[in-house]
């Protein structure tokens, strides 16, 4: 510690601290002296309003999502399977109590469950539809020229009206459409009726989904590729690993809760077919699905309670299909760094 010494008048000696211990001095006690004085709002209670209100908020927020989602879903399908217990035309005010009649009649007429087997053309195209869509998504996810391009070109499809969708492909398929003009500029000749017998016609329409909604697979496949990191690729290059092992041990173990999820989506979208095949055929030449079925019997036999029965029935397969997918492939926590 620096002091000074001074001399007294008297000729005594004083000994005094230096002005930087004096301010670090000052410092200290006006330290202690805002310590020792304590703030009004410190001292303040805390209102009973505060406590409640916090908690409501995140409720006040939540709202208007919550009530659309109440009115628009969840009071509809609770109508729905209120409905399946009646038998109602869908107009006259009133609905005969018929207990579980509507079910006994779907399960013991096989022809209202023969239209599943449409569904099988639907679900093989949607397994053409994943692998041509992670086919893309790998390619594209690498620094590729024209990728943005290509991009486009296959998420372009999904944005499509599905109606609008529908009547394209109507004229692509009928006799002297867009389909035998291209054939006969290759040089094959054909009078084929695609959509007049009931192959040709369902795989022409799975066909038409495959094109429509592989965009869709497409984006998901692709976010999820590129979210691995680029470090993983660059240790594998420094191994020797090829693009094929890159894919087998990294994009593939990576993006396994996409692959599942499209699986999900793929399943249910197969059992519940509708727009393609009511607008280009109608359900006519056996393309008919269960959703046109469930469609005519309300609003052109005026069988809602049936169809509503038929509805809920259908409701409850996807849920078992997609209980019983999830537990034979869960999904396994991916820890890639």
């Amino acid at each position: 510690m620096n002091q000074t010494t001074d001399t007294a008048p008297g000729g005594a000696a004083v000994t005094g601290r230096s002005g930087t211990d004096t301010a670090e001095a000052g410092a200290a006690g006006r330290r202690r002296g805002r310590a020792g004085r304590r703030s009004p709002a410190a001292g303040r209670t805390r209102s009973w309003r505060d406590a409640p209100l916090r908690r409501i908020t995140p409720w006040l927020f939540l709202a208007a999502p919550l009530a659309l989602l109440i009115t628009f879903t969840y009071v509809p399908v609770a109508s729905m399977i209120s409905y399946g217990f009646t038998d109602w035309d869908g107009v006259s005010p009133d609905r005969e109590n018929v207990g579980f009649d509507n079910y006994v009649r779907i399960f013991t007429r096989p022809e209202l469950f023969r239209v599943f087997l449409v569904s099988g053309y639907y679900l093989a195209a949607s397994v053409v539809q994943i692998a041509v869509a992670l086919y893309f998504a790998v390619i594209l996810s690498f620094d590729l020229r024209f990728r943005n391009l290509f991009k486009g070109i296959l998420f372009f499809p999904y944005l499509i009206n599905g109606v609008a969708i529908g009547f394209v492909f109507l004229y692509f398929f009928q006799d002297g459409g867009t389909l035998d003009s291209v054939l006969t500029w290759l040089g094959v000749t054909t009078d084929h009726a695609w959509l007049g017998d009931p192959a040709s016609a369902n795989a022409s329409l799975a066909g038409v989904s495959v094109w429509r909604f592989t965009g869709l697979n497409f984006v998901l496949f692709l976010g999820a590729v590129q979210s691995i990191p680029g470090e993983l690729y660059e240790a594998a290059e420094l191994d020797g690993a090829g693009k094929w092992k890159q894919f087998r041990h990294i994009i593939a173990p990576s993006i396994k809760p996409v692959i599942s999820l499209s699986a999900i989506l793929a399943i249910s979208g197969s059992l519940s077919v509708f727009e393609i095949p009511y607008i280009m055929t109608g359900g006519a030449t056996g393309t008919q699905t269960f959703v046109i079925q469930t469609v005519k019997l309300a609003f052109q036999f005026n069988k809602t309670g049936l169809a509503s029965a038929a509805a809920v029935v259908l409701l409850l397969i996807i849920l078992l299909v997609t209980w019983i997918q999830r537990r034979l492939v869960p999904d396994d926590k991916v820890d890639l760094v």
